[in-house]
């Protein structure tokens, strides 16, 4: 149950434990693991054009039916798994989505494996390395881009990833504690490094 006396930020509906508990414990800490960045990047474009309380409901089934979001195991995914995903009714069901995140499997295992490039300090390097601390008071403040965002996101498209776009890449990059956008007077606020 979360404490419902706490301040957090204005997009967090109080009265919703999933979101609440979200806020609180994952979204703007930092996460330098290659491969929960790499399921978190696909997450992020999982939710285009849908609101991201859409993918918290359903993320245990995606992990699930996603292996993990492991890349080294969807990279290999074939027709049968696309099938299989394309009817699972517990999961985002779009086509490009789901060939967007074998495609994004199968660069990562390319930059990991051809271009010996460590998934996590190639993302990090956009902010040089440490988090970016932004001081908003109330959400109206808070960007939908950046400059960091834009330009990795340029680059992620170079390389082909999909499901990339400014955007998405932001949202990740709050997400994954890259650019901590909680409101200064959020209980959550502050470096966590």
């Amino acid at each position: 149950m979360h404490d419902p006396t706490l301040k957090r930020c204005a997009w967090v509906p109080p009265a919703d434990e999933l979101y609440c508990h979200y806020h609180d414990t994952e979204w703007g800490r930092p996460i330098r693991n290659d491969k929960a960045l790499f399921s978190k990047l696909i997450q992020d474009g999982m939710q285009a054009g849908l609101a991201w309380i859409t993918i918290l409901r359903k993320r245990d089934n995606i992990l699930k039916a996603f292996d993990g979001l492991d890349p080294d195991i969807i990279a290999g995914y074939t027709d049968k798994d696309r099938e299989r995903l394309l009817s699972d009714a517990g999961i985002i069901r779009s086509k490009l989505k789901i060939n967007a995140a074998i495609h994004n499997a199968q660069i990562f295992i390319k930059m990991r494996d051809e271009e010996n490039l460590d998934f996590s300090e190639y993302l990090w390097s956009y902010v040089g390395g440490d988090p970016i601390i932004n001081t908003w008071e109330s959400r109206d403040q808070v960007p939908v881009d950046s400059p960091e965002s834009i330009a990795l996101s340029k680059d992620l498209k170079k390389r082909g990833f999909k499901f990339v776009g400014p955007v998405i890449v932001y949202a990740f990059m709050q997400a994954v504690g890259m650019i901590n956008d909680h409101e200064v007077s959020c209980h959550a606020y502050g470096p966590h490094i």
